[in-house]
């Protein structure tokens, strides 16, 4: 059953991701005329059917920011984009402090920590 509710969402949605196709579309199509149509991190070069695998990355991560000289991309092939961003998640879960104090290194364990009293013991 369809409520009102529902399709109050629903139109909302279909609207966001409308007016977000648009913005992609206007930046995609301006970053393409101002770069040359190569990865800028591996290299590869793009043309016809496969220039859709060429991706704009926002530097500061923020779609909102697109300057008209296009200081703000980069054209990047979808694995290098991909690879961009799970970096950025990387770094960013790696620098979020745990709650109630600093953050505690990944591993706890010192192979070391009785090392002195151990060569006593055998000394």
């Amino acid at each position: 059953m369809v409520t009102k509710g529902s399709q109050t969402h629903d139109r909302i949605i279909a609207e966001a991701r409308r007016e977000q196709k648009l913005r992609e579309k206007t930046y995609r199509e301006r970053a393409l005329k101002l770069f040359p149509w190569i990865c800028a991190r591996c290299g590869r070069e793009f043309k016809g059917r496969k220039l859709r695998e060429l991706t704009v990355h926002h530097k500061d991560h923020d779609h909102d920011n697109n300057p008209p000289d296009g200081s703000n991309w980069e054209l990047l092939c979808i694995y290098c984009h991909d690879n961009e961003h799970s970096r950025y998640l990387d770094a960013e879960w790696h620098a979020t402090p745990e709650p109630g104090g600093d953050q505690k290194p990944p591993s706890t364990y010192n192979p070391f920590a009785d090392l002195e009293t151990l060569l006593k013991d055998k000394g």
